[in-house]
Formats: structure tokens, sequence, C-alpha cells
């Protein structure tokens, strides 16, 4: 027997057995669960970090809007390593406090008029209530706003099947500048992306 075939055997046994869960024994759990990993994640980031993942070139092209070519912002889009790495880890490490699957999503605020919010690391589920695909930019978030303007947590669940908790990011100063998304879903999709 093949080692993919075996290890595909012990998943589905342990996911039958209750030795992997897919979600929280409940819905009020996964929300104390979330809230829990944003209260840690909101000391644990590094919002100085954080500030110096986006490069000032790539920030050039989220701003500028070519209509010969639409996707120029993603297409030029990079990251200083050293920082989108250190960050990355700590946000797969977060997701780890629950033995259910969780993403730890950094977003962004951009200083454009109107206000506009970019995600900054989607994590490996990629779930998100929030994030479009092929989206870098969005419009600003209600929801975030709120985050930014007061520093308090905020459990969201907008989209059927999801819950999310937004937490603030702080720099060194105690500014605010970002937050996390901590998400997951009431009854997860095992096969979602398997197509």
């Amino acid at each position: 027997m093949s080692p993919a075939v075996r290890y595909a055997l012990y998943l589905s046994a342990a996911f039958s057995l209750g030795a992997i869960s897919l979600s929280a024994a409940s819905k009020a759990k996964l929300e104390r669960d979330l809230d829990q990993i944003g209260r840690v994640a909101s000391v644990m980031i590094d919002g100085d970090i954080c500030q110096h993942i986006v490069t000032p070139r790539a920030m050039e092209y989220i701003f500028r809007k070519d209509p010969r070519d639409p996707y120029a912002d993603g297409d030029n889009y990079d990251v200083d390593d050293e920082s989108f790495i250190r960050i990355k880890k700590t946000l797969i490490r977060l997701s780890q406090l629950a033995d259910y699957p969780v993403d730890v999503n950094l977003w962004m605020p951009l200083n454009a008029n109107p206000p506009r919010i970019h995600i900054v690391i989607r994590n490996r589920y990629e779930m998100s209530q929030f994030w479009v695909w092929g989206n870098l930019t969005q419009n600003m978030f209600p929801e975030m706003r709120s985050v930014l303007d007061t520093g308090k947590r905020l459990t969201v669940e907008h989209k059927p099947g999801f819950v999310s908790v937004l937490a603030p990011v702080r720099n060194s100063l105690d500014d605010i500048v970002g937050l996390v998304e901590v998400v997951s879903r009431t009854e997860p999709d095992a096969r979602e992306n398997v197509k």
C-alpha cells in the first residue's frame, strides 16, 4: 500500500472516530475560540512589521489604475520577504490554537478616498467572509472600520455558515495599523477546495 493511500485511510479513520474535528462542538464554542484567538493575535502580531510587508513599488501599483492593464496591481505585487514570512508564520501558529480549521488573515487599511482595505496575507483554507477572489483591495467594510476606529474585537456572521472575529493590530506606538480576521465555518466542507 502506497504512503498516500495509507495517509488517506488514516485521515478517513481519524475523522470518523472524531480524533480530528472539522468544526467546534457548538457555535458558542466556535465564537469563544475565535474571540480568544483574536485576543491573542492582537498581542502577538507586530504592527510595525506588518507596515513593512507590502513594498513601496507594489503600493504604487495598487493605487495606479491602467485601463490597458487592469491586472497590473496583482502582476506587480511584491512583499518584503522577511516581514511577510515572520507574520505569515505567526498567523499560521495562531490558527493552530483551534483543533479544527481556522484561518487568521491580515488586513491593512489603505490611505484612499473612499476608504479601502487590502488583504495582505490569506491563509491555508482561504476562508474569509470579506475577501472577493481576485481583488487586491476592496471598499472598507463598516465592521472593519469599527475595529480600526475603536480597537475593539467584533464578531461578524454575515456570510451563511461563517463566523469571523475581527481584532485590531497595533504598532509600537499603540496605533491601530490593521486587523486580523479570525475565521472558521460552522459546518466545514472538507472537499470545498477539491475540484
